[in-house]
């Protein structure tokens, strides 16, 4: 892929995650963004993110995000002083590399994995994030009902190979 299209990608990525910020603060007005610590974490991640645009290497993706998904946890974890959160936040982390996948195939690298492939590590760890936050009674609706997402991943497991080519 040519560096100006890379560029223009990673130009467009970084606003979004600009905005999304932002808007995150239009939408929770008692949301206070405090530029601390873990905001060291995110830039190393989008540091890395931008020498992988930059070098050809799309591949440096899947790293960046999930260095930035960890700073992103740790910047919530420092807001909220929640840190017992880490007993099921750690889930995020294959969600992580699902979106570094997904951003690395965009970039023009990863050809052989399928988006498939990612919504799957999308898939497993929003369910594991549920499952043990519910379990640890962060998640309270899904409290009670915790066992149910464990069944829905057993079929899910069950069935999944039926349906490969």
């Amino acid at each position: 892929m040519k560096t100006k299209k890379r560029t223009s990608m990673l130009g467009g990525l970084l606003l979004i995650l600009i905005g999304a910020v932002f808007l995150a603060i239009q939408i929770f007005p008692g949301l206070h963004i405090e530029f601390s610590w873990p905001w060291i974490v995110i830039a190393v991640g989008l540091f890395l993110l931008t020498i992988g645009a930059a070098t050809g290497e799309p591949g440096m993706a899947i790293p960046a995000c999930i260095v930035g998904g960890i700073g992103g946890i740790l910047t919530y974890q420092n807001a909220t002083g929640d840190w017992e959160s880490w007993s099921y936040i750690w889930a995020l982390i294959p969600g992580f590399v699902g979106v570094g996948i997904l951003l690395a195939k965009l970039l023009g690298g990863e050809k052989d994995t399928s988006l498939g492939d990612v919504a799957w590590l999308l898939f497993i760890s929003l369910l594991l994030f549920v499952i043990f936050g519910s379990f640890f009674g962060a998640l309270g609706i899904f409290g009670t009902y915790w066992p149910v997402l464990l069944i829905l991943l057993g079929l899910t497991l069950l069935v999944r190979p039926l349906f490969r080519r």
